[in-house]
């Protein structure tokens, strides 16, 4: 249990100053530590009961803290709960960064994209399973639809420079775009309630081959990308 906490209980680096609802307002590194205290059993408690049944005297309760000093830090419980999701959607673009090659043609950062997305979710599968199992209410509704949103965004520009470099389909790159993130969310969901019997690898280098063969403009520019041998090819338009 202990890994699965620390898995979804994303931590900013000592020292680092942490915004509050105040704007101006910083926090010591005291402060960052009782912070975080909250969000890591706020973490724990969503995960064991689900978001609905979870409550502020709950998460005070089992932090060893007094209720007062919950609201120092959150307005309320769904105040938790977005920046549990705002910080885990930071470690996965940190995550997704440090994963992706810059230099690699579009086709190639799209597949590494998918990989690492899909670990990621596997990695965090405890928050994201909340996620799937609550109704969390029109407003925690939006800002997760918001992370999808980007994340179809970011793919829809990597596919329009590759339709440009010719070495992916020619089609509409929002579209195409949406239908990555539906891979991405749709495997990580199967894996997450074991109706997908694979290593999280495995399953990520699936998800990455099956992206390619889905966008690459020819089966010889699908095969060489699914072996990684497509580092810098730019085909023309």
């Amino acid at each position: 249990m202990g890994q699965e906490r620390a898995a979804i209980s994303p931590r900013r680096a000592w020292g680092d100053p942490v915004a509050t609802d105040e704007g101006d307002r910083r926090l010591t590194r005291q402060g960052q530590e009782r912070k975080q205290q909250l969000l890591d059993h706020a973490a724990e408690l969503f995960a064991e009961r689900g978001y609905a049944e979870t409550r502020v005297i709950d998460i005070v309760k089992s932090a060893g803290v007094a209720k007062g000093l919950f609201y120092w830090y959150f307005e309320n419980k769904e105040a938790v709960f977005r920046e549990l999701v705002e910080l885990t959607r930071q470690r996965m673009r940190a995550q997704q960064r440090r994963d992706i090659d810059p230099t690699a043609n579009p086709l190639l950062r799209l597949r590494q994209g998918t990989e690492s997305s899909i670990r990621f979710m596997g990695e965090h599968r405890r928050l994201y399973s909340i996620i799937d199992l609550e109704s969390l209410g029109p407003s925690l509704t939006r800002l997760l639809r918001s992370g999808g949103d980007v994340h179809a965004r970011d793919n829809a520009r990597h596919i329009a420079d590759g339709i440009a470099q010719g070495i992916i389909r020619d089609d509409d790159p929002l579209m195409m775009a949406w239908s990555l993130v539906g891979t991405v969310s749709s495997f990580s969901h199967l894996h997450r309630t074991g109706r997908i019997d694979r290593s999280l690898d495995d399953l990520a280098a699936f998800a990455g081959r099956f992206v390619v063969r889905a966008l690459a403009a020819s089966d010889e520019i699908a095969e060489e990308a699914s072996s990684g041998a497509l580092p810098n090819l730019q085909r023309p338009a």
